[in-house]
């Protein structure tokens, strides 16, 4: 064995593939996540309570994106914003390892041939397509094409191993299932991929140099192995994103453990679903079958245990917040962002959706400021308004935090609907901002001039006011409510408001007159602050309404005419 350590066309080639293989596997899944993420996204969007078609989707996700961390890091997304809970994400993660497993099915054909070719297609798509879309596409084929390159290197590397005794033995000896699967999890933990782990297995087998038992040890142990990438990207992150790491990684763990000794049952069923060939004898017959019977050994394995553990997942959940329990109660900071994880800005349709969160903790604060302003605005004290003034402090610094984290996203390659969505959000966040600025700034400005010219609105004068209050607070509560629940309905109710806002504002006219011309002390000066009043309200009830326009052009965008 120890000329093996030192021969380094051995080991060039060996590692040249494997960089190769790696590299090409990164490109296909980077190119699919910008074409797919949205559609993706939308499909777990839909997701139900029904677990099996958790399995179903999050099988169907990672099958197309080619990654199951991305649909991790969506059920983070959704379970952060309420819209599913734990044990609902658990089912579609053990339907992310079945997906996974249809790269093993690939790698398992005969590919070493078509590799050039399809780099070639991919480069051509790449580099010779307007739309940005097929450039995409075109990167992903040539990533695939450079998985199927670095097999073929690989593969041609070890060949001469066939005739290495030394080497032959080492294979031979590996019967310890429990060694082989601590040498398949170390080995996937360093390189962090699993799918290269089963690459290389599939190349061993091909080349007849590793029986199929020792190779589904290996397969098993780098299901556990693969769980140290989540679980390194967990560090640090919010709870959600922990417990989904320790969720996959409990699932994979006790998978391998319930099967770890029953790896030659494993072997003999997988056996029987695969194709045989019996006109080929020894080393050529096991290079021929093991490599369809290791992936077909994988995917049974994913599947039988979601079969078997999926009427568990309240109990998975159960345990996994028994282990990582909920941080003592804090108070957040007004000013600290909770969504803008700058690791999901390589993921645009993530990063965008958490933009859209964050957004939406600005509008419970503009919300907030508006619905408190009516009786400081007409009342006072100035400490009130003071304090109703410092309240746009948090609004100012989370807008500035959010048009940061858009103009990372903007960086990105984004498809044409993703940057039409970037500035929508754009646009709601500086909208946004502008209420509280006209709450903040120009309302608190007018009250105090009120305090300052000692002028009193009568109580006639206040009900009206506040009934147009009442109005313009309902419009930026259901503008705030559409983009957060993405509610078309809830945007044009908004709309709608219109003219009942338009008739009201008639009646205050009216009204405001006849004070003008009674015989009251400070009349003008009165008169004065209830119309700029008056036009600060009107001026936020036009902006909500701008806000909920943006969601309307976004359920119509995103559903079609």
């Amino acid at each position: 064995m120890a000329e093996l350590f030192t021969d380094i066309d051995l080991w060039v080639g060996l590692l040249g593939g494997l960089a190769l293989f790696l590299f090409g596997l990164d490109l296909l899944t980077r190119a699919l996540k910008r074409v797919t993420s949205d559609q993706m996204k939308g499909i777990l969007d839909r997701l139900t309570g029904n677990r099996f078609m958790g399995v179903g989707l999050g099988a169907l996700v990672t099958a197309i994106v080619q990654s199951s961390s991305v649909t991790t890091v969506l059920m983070v997304g959704f379970i952060s914003a309420g819209v599913m809970t734990l044990s609902q994400s658990i089912a579609v993660i053990m339907g992310a390892n079945i997906g996974s497993t249809i790269t093993a099915q690939i790698l398992a054909f005969n590919v070493s041939a078509l590799a050039l070719p399809i780099v070639t297609v991919g480069v051509g798509l790449s580099l010779g397509s307007k739309s940005r879309a097929w450039q995409e596409y075109g990167t992903a084929v040539l990533g695939l094409g450079l998985v199927f390159y670095g097999m073929a290197v690989m593969s041609s590397t070890m060949g001469p191993l066939r005739h290495h005794e030394p080497f032959i033995q080492f294979m031979s000896s590996l019967k310890n299932p429990f060694v082989t699967a601590a040498i398949g999890a170390g080995f996937t933990a360093v390189i962090q991929s699993s799918a290269a782990t089963t690459g290389i297995l599939i190349v061993l087998s091909s080349q007849g140099l590793i029986g199929l038992d020792a190779a589904i040890g290996i397969a098993l142990g780098a299901n556990i192995g693969t769980c140290a990438t989540a679980l390194l990207a967990a560090i640090g992150k919010p709870r959600e994103a922990v417990r989904a790491a320790v969720a996959h990684t409990l699932f994979n763990t006790l998978g391998v453990l319930l099967w770890i000794g029953f790896i030659p049952h494993l072997a003999d069923l997988s056996r029987m679903v695969s194709p045989s060939f019996t006109a080929l004898s020894g080393t050529a017959r096991m290079a021929a079958e093991v490599p369809r019977q290791l992936a077909n050994a994988h995917t049974l394995f994913n599947v039988i245990n979601t079969l078997v553990m999926i009427a568990f997942t309240r109990q998975f959940a159960q345990i996994v917040e028994w282990l990582i329990p909920d941080r003592p109660l804090t108070v957040e900071p007004a000013h600290q962002p909770k969504y803008l994880d700058r690791d999901y800005v390589d993921t645009p349709a993530i990063a965008l959706d958490a933009a859209r969160r964050e957004i939406s903790r600005i509008g419970e604060r503009v919300t907030g400021m508006v619905e408190s302003s009516f009786p400081v605005a007409v009342e006072g004290p100035a400490l009130k308004l003071d304090q109703l003034a410092d309240r746009d402090q948090a609004v100012d610094a989370l807008h500035g935090a959010v048009i940061a984290y858009l103009g990372d996203i903007s960086l990105k390659r984004l498809t044409k609907r993703q940057s039409e969505d970037l500035v929508r959000l754009v646009g709601i966040a500086n909208d946004l901002e502008q209420i509280g600025d006209l709450v903040a700034r120009d309302l608190v400005v007018s009250s105090l001039k009120r305090l300052d010219e000692g002028v009193v609105v009568s109580s006639k004068t206040t009900r009206i006011i506040k009934r147009f209050h009442g109005q313009v607070g309902d419009a930026v509560r259901g503008a705030v409510d559409a983009i957060t629940h993405k509610d078309t309905l809830g945007a044009q109710k908004v709309r709608e408001m219109k003219g009942a806002v338009r008739e009201l504002n008639h009646e205050i006219a009216l009204h405001g007159i006849s004070r003008l011309t009674a015989q009251a002390p400070k009349r003008l000066k009165t008169y004065a602050r209830e119309v700029e009043l008056i036009e600060i309200l009107d001026e936020i009830f036009r902006v909500a309404r701008r806000i909920a326009r943006s969601q309307i052009e976004a359920g119509r965008d995103h559903d079609g005419p």
